[in-house]
């Protein structure tokens, strides 16, 4: 493939928000997961909470698409220099030749949960100021990205569960390599809300605690909440030090509903096609980021698939621990955690993994390392076995 260069890029989450906050904590090993009960939940639940997002105030011709997501949205956007650096490259290429691919899996959905609360009594019906289309509906944060850079070019959510953000990366390659565009928005938004954790605790997913992944006594997902976004431009002209996207694995197992295949099949799949296109041997990968959840079945069926085909000498870890399962933002935050690895030479120690699960004999970080880094792979495994793989590489390294 083509590969692509990540010409700027931010980070928001529970660890912060901006480059600087997730490289400090990839360094020190700070988790942003707080047990409380959030909103009207009846229980006390360990989530990754961004501060601020009420605080946030859209523009007053933007009012419509006012919700937590958006908020949440305009938020990651408004650091890193990341408004500035889209605007240079919408002067450079036009607005039409600029497009926006972005995962989500919640979208506005507290909107309609709030709006569901406050209905007519006589009549049920929702506020007449409640915006479905602008919120809840699941395009509304690629609306919402257009709408405030003005762009006119194609726009895009893909909602495939956990992988969503990561997918968008292959979306926009395409359409780059096709020419349809010259740059893309990528990334990712979702927040929290009551159908998250209350579905997700009914699926018995949630750990009453903040998430261990790859321990060996992970009981579950600490559920959180980010906002991940990189603007992509060809990588033709790039410099030492640039970070490139180099490969992308998309792949389906289809096994179960929510279970992923016990061998991770699919996930093996998405690696290897990552490897391919990036044009690179397992043994070129010096650290993965893993998808990593905390759930007993979803650690084993990737632990399996890594030590299959890289087997136990690749470092690896997930940040989960840090950050709280994002939902449809986790592949776009972990794929510029992995930028951020790449660039700083950090390779982050996991955040409560205490006690290695035996059984699965990956190098497992329990401690962060610091050394130069060429190629790093990010695993994205949703449910119904929706997987994608990326392969980031800097170049000069």
């Amino acid at each position: 493939m083509q590969a692509l260069r990540l010409s700027a890029y931010t980070l928001t989450s529970a660890v912060g928000a901006g480059l600087a906050s997730h490289l400090d904590a990839m360094r020190r090993q700070r988790g942003g997961i707080v047990r409380k009960r959030w909103e009207t939940v009846d229980f006390d639940v360990c989530v990754g909470e961004v501060d601020g997002v009420d605080d946030v105030a859209l523009p007053p011709e933007l009012a419509a698409y006012d919700c937590r997501n958006n908020r949440l949205a305009q938020l990651g956007l408004a650091q890193d220099g990341f408004i500035a650096s889209v605007q240079q490259a919408v002067a450079r290429y036009g607005a039409g030749r600029v497009g926006v691919f972005l995962g989500s899996s919640t979208s506005g959905i507290l909107s309609s949960e709030v709006a569901y609360r406050q209905r007519d009594p006589a009549t049920g019906a929702l506020p007449a100021d409640h915006h479905y289309r602008e919120t809840h509906n699941a395009y509304s944060v690629a609306d919402f990205v257009r709408h405030f850079f003005a762009l006119s070019g194609p726009a895009v959510v893909v909602s495939t569960a956990c992988s969503s953000s990561a997918k968008v990366f292959g979306s926009a390659q395409r359409m780059i390599a096709a020419d349809l565009i010259d740059a893309a928005i990528v990334g990712g938004v979702d927040t929290l809300c009551l159908t998250t954790i209350y579905g997700f605790s009914s699926l018995q997913l949630v750990s009453s605690n903040p998430c261990r992944p790859f321990d060996g006594e992970r009981d579950g997902i600490s559920v959180g909440e980010g906002a991940a976004f990189a603007l992509l431009e060809r990588g033709d002209e790039a410099q030492d030090g640039d970070i490139l996207l180099t490969g992308v694995g998309e792949s389906s197992d289809a096994y179960h509903m929510s279970s992923p295949h016990p061998e991770g099949l699919g996930a093996r799949a998405a690696m290897q096609q990552a490897l391919q296109q990036a044009g690179l041997a397992a043994a070129d990968i010096d650290y993965i980021n893993l998808h990593g959840t905390a759930t007993p079945s979803n650690d084993a069926a990737e632990g399996a698939a890594v030590l299959a085909l890289f087997g136990d000498a690749t470092p690896c870890s997930s940040t989960k621990g840090h950050t709280g399962h994002t939902l449809g933002a986790a592949g776009g935050i972990e794929a510029l955690i992995c930028a951020l690895a790449l660039q700083h030479g950090v390779m982050p120690g996991g955040v409560g993994t205490q006690t290695l699960d035996a059984r699965l004999p990956c190098n497992y970080l329990l401690q962060t390392a610091e050394r130069p880094l060429r190629h790093v792979l990010s695993n994205s495994f949703g449910f119904g076995g929706s997987n994608c793989s990326l392969v980031f590489s800097r170049v000069g390294a």
